[in-house]
């Protein structure tokens, strides 16, 4: 019994002289940042091993070396923060893993790999237990709880440590911290590290995810850092602003002349999560439509269509983004991937069609039935100009479908029709709908929509039902607000595909389809013209501008003279002529007004705003 218990000591002596050996933590370092770096790269491939192999061992082996010693860096300062080996690195490998499922995860449903921006999401814990289910959600406040007492409790040790080993910790810490910190400066110019990745990165401006798959996934995240919106265009000056200024300034005159004391309408926007047409896509078909009130509407509609949304199976705020400002995200660099969180909140105002209708004496109203924090809103509609921002908490109507979904559409069109009837003056609310959203496989016991054509699924077969909800509650919608004294104008859209599509019917459709939902424009005034037009959200306020007595900024008499050259586009999707193109040829007049919008978008979101009066409403 006593030689055993020597012999475990011995054991145990050798093993603690094994683990406290700095030669061996420094390779046990470098060997788990090595194997994290690997799993983040598997996470970007699909899990494909030989995918990840190849990677790193044969096609890009400096990147990935490169990547690596960021994550070296993260390691270092995670465990001289916490004073601890052991606990430093259960930290990094907790917080490295769930990175990884993240962002496999975000690749399965939306085709598009983790940001940096995307970790400012992780405390909505409501959104993430709704997407992602209780057990995985539980699991992941489990291994933050434990990660985080690991680091109080290493915090509360390292008190205890020598002076040398105090030295040691505050030199890696300042090291680390050096090298994360210049790491984040990764878009300056003459930054060595991106130096090094450029010597042989291929860089697609119009593919994040092309990004990721060829410089690695932590190529990919260090590109999409810290950058300015817009990069200036040729030309920029004051001179060129004011005569752009000038020109179109003189045009919203002319157009707002002709409605002076005119009557005010009302002006709806819903944007309507996931809303689109599931039997466009080639592969899909169900035993019958979800949507032929939405297509009754359409008909007696101003316009209709498809609208070319920037994103599939999310990215909503950009949507939001493009409609309320008039700004395309195919003028921005790529890595400002969500102007909501990334610009928006940095700015005391920004002009929209809210500030422009305020100027007009509207009430500015916007509703959205869900928390208050996604995407920063509460933030933003401030910096927008809303009046008022109504939220689950806050809302009067908030009837759901079923235990598993969210407030109704019916209910959310109902608080709109509140907030127009309660108000003598003309009213723009903005409603951002929920009941539509993800997941949507345990919201419904039955559907009586099914694929015919293939092995039904609970998802589709859920989210026509829930799209068919919709598309009744908006036909009920149009009935009532036809009964409003003052006329009014619905701009309805969804913002983009759901991620529900097997990746045999993804890959077997046009990528341009993926990117088509339905939108409608409704004017209780109408005398039954339609259109129906191939357009983009940030066209949606002007246009209202062109057929109502809402009047103009010299903005939207920009936007609309635009919209005759490009009706929708994002980047390397371009809708000229009644065809999709990857990239396009202007006349010389053609020319001249895209790069009109061009220098006046780049003016406002980075330049020195010498233009800012063109957001206004000539008085």
């Amino acid at each position: 019994m006593v030689q055993r218990r020597v012999e475990q000591n011995q054991k145990k002596s050798w093993l603690k002289r094994i683990f406290t050996n700095p030669i061996t933590k420094v390779l046990l370092t470098l060997i788990i940042v090595y194997l994290s770096n690997f799993y983040l790269q598997l996470s970007q491939n699909t899990w494909s091993f030989s995918l990840a192999w190849k990677f790193a061992m044969e096609w890009h082996v400096e990147k990935f070396l490169l990547g690596t010693l960021v994550l070296l860096f993260l390691d270092m300062f995670l465990m001289s923060l916490s004073g601890s080996f052991l606990i430093g690195n259960i930290i990094y490998i907790t917080s490295i893993g769930l990175l990884g499922i993240a962002n496999s995860q975000k690749m399965a449903l939306r085709m598009e790999p983790i940001y940096p921006d995307d970790l400012k999401m992780i405390f909505e814990f409501t959104m993430m237990k709704d997407i992602i289910g209780n057990t995985y959600f539980i699991l992941a406040l489990v291994l933050i709880s434990l990660a985080l007492a690991g680091l109080v409790y290493a915090l509360y040790r390292s008190i205890r440590l020598s002076k040398r080993q105090q030295i040691i910790r505050l030199v890696c810490f300042v090291v680390s911290i050096t090298g994360l910190f210049y790491a984040s400066l990764f878009n300056q110019p003459n930054n060595l590290l991106r130096k090094e990745y450029n010597k042989t990165a291929l860089w697609i401006p119009y593919s994040q995810k092309m990004n990721y798959y060829n410089t690695g996934f932590m190529g990919g995240f260090l590109y999409n850092l810290k950058v300015e919106a817009m990069d200036e265009p040729k030309n920029y000056s004051k001179e060129t602003i004011d005569k752009i200024v000038k020109k179109y300034d003189t045009k919203a005159k002319e157009n707002n002349a002709k409605k002076k004391n005119k009557e005010k309408p009302n002006v709806v926007f819903i944007m309507s999560e996931s809303f689109s047409d599931p039997e466009k896509l080639d592969g899909i078909k169900l035993n019958k439509s979800p949507i032929t009130d939405f297509r009754s509407v359409a008909r007696q509609s101003v316009y209709s269509g498809e609208m070319l949304s920037q994103n599939y199976g999310g990215g909503t705020a950009n949507i939001e983004f493009e409609a309320l400002t008039g700004i395309s995200m195919g003028l921005l660099n790529p890595q400002m991937t969500t102007p909501y969180t990334m610009m928006l909140p940095k700015k005391t105002e920004f002009p929209s069609i809210v500030s422009s209708l305020k100027q007009q004496d509207y009430q500015t109203v916007a509703i959205h039935p869900y928390n208050t924090s996604m995407y920063k809103r509460k933030d933003v509609y401030n910096v927008l100009g809303f009046n008022q921002f109504l939220d689950e908490n806050t809302m009067t109507h908030k009837e759901r479908l079923s235990n598993n979904g969210y407030i109704s559409d019916a209910s959310a069109f109902s608080e709109v029709l509140d907030v127009m009837e309660k108000s003598d003056k003309a009213s723009f609310v903005h409603l951002v709908t929920m009941q539509t959203h993800m997941p949507y496989n345990n919201k419904y016991t039955d559907s009586p929509y099914t694929l015919t054509n293939s092995a039904s699924s609970s998802s589709i077969d859920n989210y026509a039902l829930d799209i068919s909800y919709t598309s009744k509650a908006l036909k009920q919608f149009i009935e009532d607000i036809n009964k409003l004294d003052r006329q009014t104008i619905v701009v309805f859209w969804g913002d983009h595909l759901p991620s529900i599509y097997p990746d045999d019917i993804v890959e077997k459709n046009n990528p341009i389809t993926t990117h088509l939902t339905e939108y409608l424009i409704y004017d209780t005034l109408s005398q039954g013209s339609h259109k129906e037009e191939v357009m983009s959200p940030f066209y949606f306020s002007s246009l209202i501008t062109h057929f109502s007595s809402v009047e103009q900024t010299g903005f939207n008499a920009l936007l609309l003279e635009l919209q005759k050259v490009l009706p929708a586009f994002e980047k390397q999707m371009y809708y000229v002529n009644g065809k999709w193109e990857k990239e396009v040829s202007f006349t010389k007049e053609e020319r001249e007004i895209y790069e009109d919008y061009q220098l006046m978008v780049y003016d406002l979101v980075s330049g020195k705003k010498y233009g800012q009066k063109m957001f206004d409403v000539e008085t």
